[in-house]
């Protein structure tokens, strides 16, 4: 199962949204410290919902942890950048896959995409005749379902985890 990555989030509600995604589909919810948060906040566990005691977490304290963790494990490191040439819809997933994400305002920083053995874009409308500039990128958690969701299809022929195909989207 593909493991989702945050590089020090920095927004509560958005954790606790990815969190509950890594709880409706069985995935390990790795977070890079510092985090911009407590993981007690309150906004944090409400937008987890009551499902925190599902989710698979895993704290590292800085991104070395994180790497050392990672060599134990194997798996390819899959960088999400904005910035990246490669769209997600093109790539195959592997099941050892981990989906590095970096921070709401400013992303991943250039060191750790270059660790990571593929970079990955989600592709964005361009701006329209009446706009002066497009979107330049997703909420993390939209970004976080978008990317894993597509991984699960892959990899199982469905946007769930076998054992979850029982839920809803609400």
């Amino acid at each position: 199962m593909p493991r989702v990555v945050l590089f020090q989030p920095q927004i509560p509600p958005n954790t606790g949204n990815v969190a509950r995604t890594c709880a409706a589909t069985n995935s390990e919810l790795h977070l890079i410290e510092p985090l911009g948060f407590a993981i007690d906040d309150r906004q944090l566990r409400r937008a987890g919902l009551d499902y925190w005691p599902l989710v698979r977490l895993h704290r590292h304290l800085d991104s070395n942890a994180f790497f050392e963790h990672r060599q134990r494990h194997g798996g390819r490191l899959i960088a999400l950048s904005s910035h990246a040439t490669a769209d997600y819809t093109a790539f195959a997933f592997d099941r050892d896959d981990w989906l590095l994400f970096g921070r709401e305002s400013d992303g991943l920083p250039q060191q750790l995409q270059q660790q990571a053995e593929h970079r990955l874009r989600i592709p964005l409308a361009k701006p329209g005749p009446h706009q002066s500039a497009g979107v330049r990128s997703l909420n993390l958690s939209v970004a976080v379902g978008v990317v894993l969701f597509e991984a699960l299809r892959q990899l199982n022929g469905s946007g769930a985890s076998p054992e979850s195909s029982r839920g809803s989207v609400l």
